[in-house]
């Protein structure tokens, strides 16, 4: 593969060029944080010009949703460990909503998904098809049997979706004074949780 920059050692494949910019928005985010990081600064990271990046990344929004994407798995591993020790599901996912708002600031690439400044993220990333897919996995690796409670693949898509839409909601608007996890646990356990264990399809 032909190249100018990358530090005197171009890449070989395409494969390989696009795994070596999300590392260096990775490193990026890691610097500079999931607010200041930029298109800019991970081109200078890889010494290529921001034009080398948008052939493989169309915008900031695809490297830093992509940058996420790659954070997401070992997360939903951390969340259904958190959770495995529940059996009823309202209560799974009250402390699965509650864990994703107090640990997801705390990953500078997962992060920018709830960072207010980052809008352009929040709407669109919060809520992707691939979004919505890691809320439907991490649903499937909680202890609860979804299938006997009426629940298929559409239907955990769907509550995926909701749950993220929850997040979302607590993440732009989370009230004054914000509430404390034990106060955000008591508000979810009220009128979130007792709707999870219906049956979408009756």
């Amino acid at each position: 593969m032909a190249g100018r920059g990358w530090k005197g050692s171009p890449p070989h494949t395409e494969a390989e060029a696009r795994q070596r910019i999300l590392e260096a928005a990775n490193r990026c985010l890691e610097r500079y944080g999931p607010v200041k990081t930029s298109l800019s600064d991970v081109a200078a990271e890889l010494g290529v010009t921001r034009q080398t990046v948008y052939r493989h990344f169309p915008s900031t929004t695809d490297l830093l949703l992509a940058s996420a994407e790659s954070a997401a798995e070992p997360f939903i591993e951390r969340l259904a460990e958190h959770c495995s020790t529940r059996e009823d599901p309202g209560e799974i996912v009250v402390a699965a909503i509650v864990y994703v708002l107090e640990h997801l600031p705390q990953d500078p690439r997962l992060s920018l998904l709830l960072a207010p400044e980052r809008a352009d993220l929040l709407a669109v990333g919060i809520t992707s098809p691939t979004a919505i897919g890691f809320g439907r996995t991490m649903l499937r690796r909680f202890p609860v049997d979804w299938e006997a409670l009426g629940y298929g693949d559409e239907d955990l898509a769907e509550l995926a979706e909701h749950l993220l839409r929850v997040i979302q909601s607590l993440v732009t608007a989370p009230g004054v004074p914000p509430r404390s996890p034990e106060e955000l646990t008591r508000y979810l356990t009220r009128w979130v949780a007792p709707a999870v264990p219906v049956p979408v399809n009756g």
